[in-house]
């Protein structure tokens, strides 16, 4: 192997690595923010989920291969050169790596079109800029504007059925280790009045935690609701290593020519970055855009997992970051409990991120340029 396959090797681990730290939480956002379950639990079940999407996806997502080689963009002779993968892969590495440490929910996907549009600028005679908008930037656009209004939609049409069906909403106040007592679709008000009639030591931490309660055709749908959740965040982090797993071992390509080994070493780069770093962008999703409830959760990560497997389906680059993040404003927003502020924030960070990930894939591909 030669020394420029080694270093695209490396450079590919720390794109899939920090690709890891970023998304590997996304699908799991709703179960953690709304109280289902704790941090490490909720990541856990994020690390099983989108390992086995991301090895399956040599099967279901082929066609995104091609398109994150650079083919297309950049003319053949220079998308087939070791110096364009290792310049996009570090600029996209950087770039992304920079924004999970900064608790920035960003795209590994605009990243890499960033980075491959400042590689080719530099090493290709001319860049497609019809293909790249056509193919990578129309997607990207579309994608988390039809997340908004499909998620809101969606929970609109959940939340009826659920009062259609006489499920009730229940709070549980756990005092400790134990949940004391259940009160029925309670105010604020009426939660702290039942809380004060107990003799707590300061030390007691006290959770109010929100459940569904009812029965339709004798099944207990808080149960049935709880498993939903469970496995729509599922099919959110497995869809998610359908679409990023190809985008990344594209990169590989050039490095030896053994497409499942390239998605087994990405694979397992980006499950070891998610368990290990993925903290500061967890908090951001799940308590800083939107205050949520299960069936909140629930809704948007329906409208995740459907957008981003039907775009991998179709060879469309989406980014699974707009498109749960545009899920989880859509649900806060028709409830009026976005909070506006963090969200500008995070969608600063997107705008930012292609003209960085460019700019630093630029540089790498300028001093390999003049290093010869």
């Amino acid at each position: 192997m030669t020394a420029f396959a080694v270093l695209l090797v490396l450079a590919v681990v720390w794109l899939a690595w920090s690709n890891g730290a970023n998304d590997n939480f996304k699908g799991v956002a709703t179960l953690y923010g709304s109280g289902v379950r704790d941090y490490r639990w909720a990541l856990g079940w994020s690390l099983m989920a989108t390992l086995g999407g991301s090895l399956l996806s040599v099967l279901l997502a082929s066609a995104l291969l091609s398109h994150f080689s650079g083919k297309g963009l950049v003319p053949p002779q220079v998308a087939q050169q070791p110096p364009f993968a290792l310049s996009v892969a570090l600029g996209a590495a950087a770039t992304v790596w920079l924004a999970t440490c900064l608790g920035m929910p960003i795209s590994t996907t605009h990243a890499l079109v960033g980075a491959l549009v400042g590689a080719g600028w530099v090493l290709a005679p001319q860049v497609q800029w019809s293909a790249l908008g056509r193919v990578f930037l129309l997607p990207l656009l579309v994608s988390p504007l039809v997340a908004v209004a499909c998620s809101a939609g969606a929970y609109r049409v959940l939340h009826w059925t659920r009062v259609k069906l006489g499920i009730q909403v229940q709070h549980c106040i756990c005092v400790g280790q134990e949940v004391v007592e259940v009160v029925c679709a309670c105010s604020q008000t009426a939660v702290a009045q039942r809380m004060q009639a107990w003799s707590l030591r300061v030390d007691d931490p006290v959770v109010c935690q929100r459940r569904y309660q009812g029965r339709v055709l004798g099944m207990e749908m808080g149960r049935i609701l709880d498993g939903m959740h469970h496995l729509s965040a599922a099919a959110v982090c497995f869809a998610r290593g359908v679409n990023d797993t190809p985008k990344i071992a594209a990169l590989l390509l050039l490095a030896w020519q053994w497409p499942t080994a390239d998605t087994a070493l990405v694979a397992g780069a980006m499950a070891l970055g998610g368990w290990l770093q993925a903290r500061p962008v967890a908090e951001t999703l799940s308590h800083r855009i939107t205050t949520m409830n299960p069936g909140q959760g629930l809704a948007a990560n329906l409208i995740t997992a459907a957008v981003v497997l039907g775009a991998s389906r179709l060879g469309l680059p989406v980014s699974t970051t707009h498109v749960s993040c545009g899920s989880l404003i859509g649900v806060g927003a028709s409830m009026g409990q976005a909070r506006w502020g963090w969200i500008a924030a995070v969608l600063t960070a997107w705008v930012i991120t292609l003209p960085l990930a460019a700019a630093l894939a630029a540089s790498v591909a300028v001093l390999m340029s003049t290093l010869g």
